[in-house]
């Protein structure tokens, strides 16, 4: 690592700990006799309940307690969850029906908790679990994605949730209208699970009157917010704690019913009260992805620019709102609706319909990977239609670098960008000129491949805000708390690295503190690639002000005047003293002076405005007409990221983001029955990818620093797979064009791409 390891590639310090099996997650840190929940579910989709019998249950031995959404309501819990409602088209507010935290009347979607019960151990639990009498009269299932059919909700007409609608509608009618060339493309954004390597959980208990929550989640201080509205406290009677996570994407940032019982079920026992799901809980009740169908009507003037853009989008919000249900495929969609292009209308229309499904919610790019999915794929189509070079069809309506900063026609403020420069380097990268003779190998072998493209776009998102606190600690060493939090994403090695760069603290001496809502006062925690780049702004602030007041206390102790007095990223300096500490001897001499002012450093700080990563994805991949097989063989990207301070830190979440658009792309998808049983409840029947199923990935970079913050950064954890859906899409398609095959929706599994070739209207020789 060179000098203070300014945009160097450091290795993740917290790997140590996590391979050698001394992470702290959410199994390893329950306190001493924690009693164990487990959750009877509903075993059907939808029906009336008739009877709940839990007598039975609670004589058993070892049961402590059981719980129903009465019990709840008896103990002043308010079993309603929230939720952010958004605008429909007509000005009013979306729909809000009651999603309480344990079923009450009626079940809607299987996997639904009914009651909790808690016992001294999980066998005595499950056996408890089978003694409750549940008898329920079935109700017909709505499962398909159209509004209309068996109500979810009896007071949701039609079963729309929301009508959205942003944009121009006007101007993007009269658009398509004098249009030289117009075209329509329908696609859809197949529905998917999270599954992080760690299951959702938490554990609870009350000291002194308080509630101590520790939850494998993003953000503890909203959590705080959730579980202190439920029982009717001041947020400051609740202390939420984050350990390590194993991996959230959006799924853990919010609050889930089983989190509201166990308090009450503590409160009741006396005991500490754990619950952890197994992977089938897991796919059953985790807020899923995606899952909607959108047609993407493009105009373009007579030398091919685009003049009007229209989306309109049917997408599942599950049988209830979760927080942000109503959100993804609306307000957060519209930020990169337009992506990378100077369209001068542009208009989203979106409707959101109940089923008796899981909540769908944010996943991993929340909004934007499905805006670039539909756009990119369209600009894809576009270009075939009109007969035009793909990548030359995009540089024609890039927004050119002279019109930054720049407003979207969704009203975003674009800061800077260089879209041709980004997707030169990635072109050369990825060996364009030569895929032809890849090709050609490929058809010698008897495979059929293709080259597909993406040029993405991404606004980040979240919390622009953000608190630190720097502390000066009686052992020599300093500790730094942080209001993001790590789902894996290696926030420890990042701010103790940067925080080694700004002060010349030895990064082994600095130790990180995330996700406790006692220990620091505010956190906009992790969620919309936010995390690096509004954190590390506010450390910057926190440094500032250090080098300022340590200045003024150290010119008194070097007898010069405090304009003398100079830090240069290592030590302090004074022209005439020989007295030259480092933050470390410094902190030192102000303890033995009694100056505790010194010790402790707090700031926060609010961003601006967004900054907008964006990057060009090139995807190649290998038919195997026989079967049906589809493998990415190969994947280059070229990313515009700004400025980096751990590059092997971005190439990681690059890596990984990609991955997971493969996952999505070529093996992934949820399947429920006519019934709304789920029917890929285990990874014996839902696929997700392994080191076999991808590609090395190329990664590159050209740096556009952003205006939108002081270090000139992008942020980057969700990039990979804004791009990848619509490369490994896209390049599908390019395989089998010309076989006569014009759409091909993901995922492309051996089975569905086999029966897309046989149905071809070409045929491969």
């Amino acid at each position: 690592m060179e000098s203070f390891g300014k945009s160097q590639p450091v290795r993740r310090v917290e790997d140590i700990r996590f391979l050698t099996g001394e992470g702290q997650f959410l199994e390893d840190v329950p306190p001493e006799n924690a009693a164990f929940a487990y959750f009877f579910r509903s075993p059907v989709a939808h029906a009336e309940i008739t009877e709940l019998d839990v007598s039975d249950a609670r004589e058993l031995p070892g049961v402590l307690a059981v719980l129903t959404a009465g019990d709840l309501e008896a103990a002043n819990v308010n079993i309603s969850m929230s939720f952010t409602r958004f605008p429909n088209r007509d000005g009013s507010k979306g729909a809000a029906p009651l999603r309480p935290s344990l079923a009450k009347g009626r079940v809607r979607f299987v996997g639904e908790p009914v009651a909790c019960i808690v016992a001294d151990t999980m066998a005595a639990a499950r056996d408890a679990a089978e003694a409750i009498v549940f008898d329920y009269e079935d109700l017909d299932v709505k499962v398909d994605l159209a509004p209309g059919g068996p109500l979810v909700h009896d007071d949701v007409a039609d079963n729309v949730g929301i009508d959205f609608g942003f944009g121009d509608e006007n101007a993007v009618e009269i658009a398509l209208a004098g249009a030289t060339h117009k075209l329509t493309y329908e696609v859809t954004d197949n529905r998917i699970i999270c599954n992080s390597m760690e299951p959702r959980g938490c554990w609870t208990q009350w000291v002194d009157g308080r509630m101590h929550f520790t939850v494998g989640g993003q953000n503890a201080w909203s959590m705080r917010t959730h579980m202190a509205a439920a029982y009717g406290l001041d947020t400051e009677d609740v202390r939420v704690v984050i350990p390590d996570v194993g991996g959230g994407f959006g799924m853990k940032a919010f609050p889930y019913p089983e989190y509201f019982c166990l308090p009450e079920a503590a409160r009741r026992t006396g005991r500490p009260v754990r619950w952890i799901g197994e992977r089938t809980e897991s796919m059953l009740t985790d807020n899923s992805g995606r899952d909607l169908v959108s047609l993407a009507e493009l105009g373009f003037d007579e030398s091919h620019r685009l003049v009007g853009y229209r989306v309109t989008n049917t997408f599942n919000i599950g049988a209830y709102n979760s927080v942000m249900s109503q959100g993804v495929m609306t307000e957060l969609f519209t930020k990169v609706l337009p992506g990378v292009y100077d369209l001068p209308a542009a208009y989203l229309r979106s409707v959101g319909v109940y089923t008796n499904t899981t909540q769908v919610d944010a996943y991993r790019g929340a909004g934007r990977p499905e805006a670039i999915y539909v756009l990119e794929r369209a600009m894809d189509y576009a270009a075939r239609d009109l007969g035009v070079d793909a990548l030359d069809l995009r540089r024609k309506n890039f927004i050119p670098v002279e019109k930054f900063p720049y407003r979207s026609s969704m009203g975003e403020i674009y800061d800077v960008g260089d879209f041709h420069a980004v997707l030169a380097k990635a072109e050369e990268f990825a060996d364009v000129k030569r895929f032809s003779a890849r090709k050609a190998a490929s058809r010698a072998k008897g495979r059929l491949r293709g080259l597909g493209h993406c040029y993405y776009i991404e606004s980040i998102l979240g919390n622009p805000a953000e608190d630190v606190d720097i502390t000066f600690d009686e052992d020599g060493g300093v500790t730094i708390y942080c209001g993001t939090v790590s789902n894996g994403q290696g926030h420890e090695t990042v701010f103790t690295q940067y925080l080694s760069d700004q002060t010349g603290i030895p990064a082994d001496k600095v130790r990180y503190v995330m996700g406790d809502s006692d220990r620091i006062a505010r956190g906009g925690g992790t969620g919309g690639s936010r995390s690096v780049t509004v954190q590390t702004n506010v450390i910057l602030s926190a440094v500032k002000t250090m080098i300022s007041k340590y200045s003024g206390f150290l010119a008194e102790e070097m007898g010069v005047d405090v304009e003398d007095v100079s830090f240069d990223d290592e030590r302090f300096r004074a022209e005439g003293s020989n007295l030259t500490p480092s933050f470390l001897e410094a902190a030192r001499l102000a303890r033995e002076a009694g100056r505790d002012d010194l010790l402790q450093f707090r700031a926060y700080e609010e961003l601006p405005a967004r900054s907008f990563p964006n990057g060009a994805h090139f995807a190649e991949v290998e038919i195997d007409p026989e079967t049906g097989d589809t493998k990415v063989v190969k994947y280059s990207i070229a990313d515009d990221f700004g400025n980096l301070i751990n590059p092997m830190l971005a190439e990681g979440q690059v890596h990984g983001g990609v991955v997971q658009g493969i996952g999505q792309a070529l093996q992934e998808y949820v399947v429920y029955d006519e019934d709304g049983q789920l029917l890929t409840a285990t990874f014996m029947d839902y696929s997700i990818p392994r080191a076999e199923d991808v590609p090395m990935i190329g990664f590159n970079t050209h740096a556009v620093p952003s205006t939108a913050n002081r270090l000139g950064m992008k942020g980057c954890g969700e990039a990979g797979t804004v791009g990848a859906l619509a490369a490994v899409a896209n390049a599908v398609l390019d395989a089998t064009w010309e076989l006569g095959i014009r759409r091909a929706d993901m995922p492309f599994t051996p089975s569905r791409v086999w029966e897309m070739l046989q149905n071809a209207k070409g045929e491969f020789s």
